[in-house]
């Protein structure tokens, strides 16, 4: 069997937020295979926490899927102020290939077209992938996947930190299918009474406030938050109120587009131009929109540059949204040059946490071994980017840890799901299945 079908048949998706299917990119042929540990989020620390303490299983991964894809170097970005975990590789690392490639304390080091750029000085084209610029990037929580794959062990269990307003913060591993509620009383409980949860980072993750939540593949951690905090006021206004807002109130001072991490890349995403669109919405709103097309979504615009405090982030997703139902494309015709001014428009994420309010709440999250496993879980069919699996499991059917649940078709763009405990199917939807514990 080779690394794809193991791979495959383990379910391993990417564990930094996309939950592409790691099979798929694992075909490729590239020269550079890029491990992401940048993790540029505030306040998740899981993926520094897995380097700390799991080099090894890293490097093992890497070692297997660097062989598999033909690749001439490795380099493992990660931030040069994660001392614990640079010595952690540097104490491991044997093979020569391999390399370190310390980045700077910035926001968003972990996006793929910054972390391809900052490693290799490859621009990769407008709506492209790494792949088109000779490059496979993976989260190091993927590349430890992989290494358990090859030893035909499936992703059962997620590696993330609970942090925020909880009275220990602290990263481990549990069960897919967990609730954030029991996340919750793992790391001691909150003393708040009314909270808002942020799931896998503060600024491309989601709000939700739903603590039967699921833990699914791509779950970087949880972040509590008092309900009254300023990033939750802020995402909790309607999307019609943020529209209204922005259409009397942005002056079109640009900052939102100079700050824009793409743009500084020399890509043509200007989001002032796309709050346009808020104020004409019967005439030119597929020409403002098609500034957006290209925007990762990374937030910097609505949370760091904004003088007004409006919502051009938002207004990109709704321009995005628009050119995918009105089947526009925006090709970009000049060519990707890097701004001059790139550097010195770096956001320190020191200073992001300043302006986020998020100081107070920036501490450790340890690493834990604990023994935990719940009366209960909730298996999402889609854990992943492209199809939900399908079940092959009967209701009342006993089954074990790490036993196939949910399967795909080889040809389709999906995962599998397997059992994260031992325990009896209770409930089979579209959408999930719920074990529970046998008696």
């Amino acid at each position: 069997m080779d690394l794809v079908e193991k791979i495959f048949n383990a379910g391993v998706v990417g564990a930094g937020g996309g939950g592409f299917p790691s099979h798929i990119k694992a075909r490729s042929k590239v020269e550079f295979l890029l491990a992401n540990g940048a993790e540029c989020e505030p306040l998740i620390h899981k993926d520094y926490e897995l380097m700390v303490h799991f080099p090894e299983k890293i490097i093992e991964g890497i070692e297997h899927l660097a062989k598999h894809v033909e690749a001439k170097k490795t380099f493992i970005g990660i931030k040069e102020k994660n001392k614990k975990a640079i010595n952690s590789f540097t104490d491991s690392i044997k093979n020569p290939s391999i390399n370190l490639s310390l980045l700077g304390d910035f926001y968003p080091a972990g996006d793929e077209y910054e972390l391809v750029y900052a490693v290799t000085k490859r621009l990769i084209p407008p709506h492209g992938l790494p792949l088109d610029v000779g490059c496979l990037v993976n989260n190091v929580e993927t590349l430890y996947n992989i290494s358990n794959a090859v030893e035909d062990i499936p992703v059962a269990f997620k590696f993330l930190s609970v942090t925020g307003a909880v009275r220990n913060p602290k990263s481990f591993f549990v069960p897919l299918g967990t609730s954030f509620r029991e996340l919750i009383e793992l790391a001691g409980g909150t003393t708040l009474d009314e909270y808002g949860i942020f799931v896998s980072g503060i600024l491309m993750g989601k709000l939700t406030f739903d603590v039967d939540e699921p833990v699914t593949k791509t779950t970087a951690g949880i972040i509590i938050l008092p309900k009254n905090h300023y990033l939750i006021n802020r995402m909790e206004r309607p999307i019609h109120d943020m529209n209204r807002i922005g259409k009397s109130a942005c002056d079109q001072c640009s900052y939102c587009t100079e700050f824009c991490p793409r743009y500084l890349l020399g890509y043509d995403v200007q989001p002032h131009k796309v709050m346009r669109s808020l104020a004409f919405t019967t005439t030119g709103e597929s020409v403002w929109n098609q500034y957006a097309d290209l925007c990762c979504s990374c937030g910097l615009c609505s949370l760091y540059a904004c003088p007004e405090d409006l919502y051009p982030r938002e207004a990109c997703n709704q321009g995005k949204d628009y050119l995918r139902k009105n089947g526009i494309r925006y090709n970009q015709t000049k060519e990707v040059k890097v701004h001059p001014m790139k550097e010195g428009r770096r956001v320190p994420l020191k200073m992001l946490m300043k302006k986020l309010q998020l100081t107070d709440y920036d501490r450790p999250t340890p690493f834990e071994e604990i023994k935990f496993s719940p009366e209960r879980v909730k298996l999402l069919l889609k854990q992943h980017a492209g199809q939900p699996a399908r079940p092959v499991v009967k209701l009342n059917q006993k089954v074990s840890k790490g036993e196939l649940v949910a399967d795909i078709e080889p040809d389709k763009v999906g995962a599998k799901i397997h059992a994260s405990i031992d325990g009896v199917i209770k409930e089979i939807t579209d959408n999930f299945i719920i074990i529970e514990k046998g008696i």
